[in-house]
């Protein structure tokens, strides 16, 4: 779940976004971060062993219409919303790219993941998961949705579609933490207590059981008043 935010407080702990760098040269699994005046590293996340791999620099909305011509759908959005995120491009950026190349290869396609691209996600998995909803014939949801309490606090569920009141948030491996625990179990007796209607997704379900994901979202959306073809 995003931070519960009050007034004039400060934030929870999450992890730091990571930009990930569309390039035949990475391997599957690799994060790319930027090295000021030098280039991309690409460092491995398989195993415990380590590599470097340098790699040209490259302009990030080239970076970006490249992600999303050659990629799947899932993965392309996910480093879309980082760069966003990462301030690396802006949606004027690739509003520009999509019209200037929208009779090229890839155009449409292009154009497709830029506009569901949101930079507020807070994690790779994150993104993916909202893609995959997506794909999997829901409404769009809104990223990090400000949901604001009677009792003066602000909350910002992962994936929301305040029409209905359904929130999903995604339980990465972060939330085994037990303060974070805490906060996020006070976090979604508040929400309850709102009215709305939350689920949750881990690392797991995500990868393992997502058709079973899927169904209780569409679900809990059909129970709210959604139907198939509904305004979103």
């Amino acid at each position: 779940m995003g931070a519960e935010r009050p007034p004039a407080g400060g934030t929870s702990p999450r992890p730091t976004r990571q930009l990930f760098r569309p390039a035949a040269s990475i391997r599957a699994g690799a994060i790319a971060t930027a090295r000021p005046g030098v280039g991309w590293t690409a460092a491995s996340t398989l195993g415990s062993r380590e590599q470097d791999v340098l790699i040209p620099r490259s302009d990030p909305g080239r970076a970006a219409w490249e992600t999303a011509v050659w990629l799947d759908p899932v993965r392309a959005v996910a480093i879309v919303d980082s760069l966003l995120g990462q301030g690396l491009a802006d949606r004027d950026t690739l509003a520009a790219l999509a019209a200037r190349n929208a009779d090229r290869p890839g155009g449409r396609r292009a154009r497709w993941v830029f506009d569901l691209a949101d930079g507020g996600a807070e994690s790779p998995p994150e993104s993916h998961l909202r893609v995959r909803l997506v794909l999997g014939g829901l409404p769009r949801p809104v990223v990090q949705h400000p949901v604001r309490l009677p009792i003066g606090v602000v909350l910002h569920p992962d994936l929301a579609w305040p029409q209905y009141r359904v929130a999903v948030e995604y339980d990465g491996k972060w939330h085994s933490d037990a303060e974070q625990l805490h906060r996020d179990r006070r976090r979604l007796n508040l929400l309850v207590n709102a009215g709305w209607l939350v689920l949750h997704v881990t690392s797991r379900r995500l990868n393992r059981e997502f058709p079973a994901v899927l169904r209780e979202v569409r679900d809990a959306l059909v129970s709210r008043g959604w139907r198939r073809g509904s305004p979103t």
